[in-house]
């Protein structure tokens, strides 16, 4: 992945990409995300940083004119969490449930790559993939449980935070494989 890139936001609301010295769209943003490129945008006068209003924006531009990822009755579910005390729980689990999906699809494309390139044979490989995905769903699922149940304690002023936590189980219980 390349050095992140600079975006300029004028007062006139263009948009202007430092690096190449030219306007850009929020298309091209978009494509420069989709390239894996990670870009900073500010408000040129103040320096203020608003990318994640700009990659909103983005979103947005996706779900109007192209096909939506987020129905109505989620976007409804996650506007019901923002000021509530799950916000915070809802914000990591987004992220980590979006993190696991990325990292399973890097490893089918792993595993794909691999059968198209070795000897064994594609049901084995598919077992193995799929056994990792369920161990990794269940991991996920016990520290979100043990998240809820056991929430994090402030650590008293001066401990590292993580230091309260000892009070707290190792793992939740959590559905056994045959029970899904």
């Amino acid at each position: 992945m390349s050095k992140e890139r600079l975006i300029k936001k004028y007062a006139n609301r263009r948009l202007y990409d430092a690096s190449i010295s030219k306007h850009v769209t929020l298309e091209d943003i978009r494509d420069l995300i989709v390239k894996g490129e990670k870009i900073r945008v500010v408000e040129d006068k103040t320096g203020e940083d608003i990318t994640r209003l700009i990659l909103l924006q983005v979103i947005a531009e996706q779900e109007q004119f192209g096909k939506p990822i987020l129905t109505t009755q989620l976007l409804e579910s996650i506007i019901r969490y923002y000021g509530g005390p799950m916000q915070d729980f809802m914000a990591r689990y987004l992220e980590q449930s979006v993190g696991a999906f990325t990292r399973q699809q890097e490893n089918v494309q792993q595993q794909v790559s691999q059968m198209l390139s070795s000897a064994p044979p594609p049901m084995n490989a598919m077992a193995e993939l799929t056994r990792q995905n369920m161990e990794m769903w269940n991991r996920m699922q016990e520290s979100m449980l043990a998240m809820m149940v056991y929430p994090r304690k402030a650590p008293p002023s001066g401990e590292p935070e993580g230091a309260a936590d000892t009070d707290a189980p190792a793992a939740a219980a959590s559905p056994r494989q045959g029970d899904l």
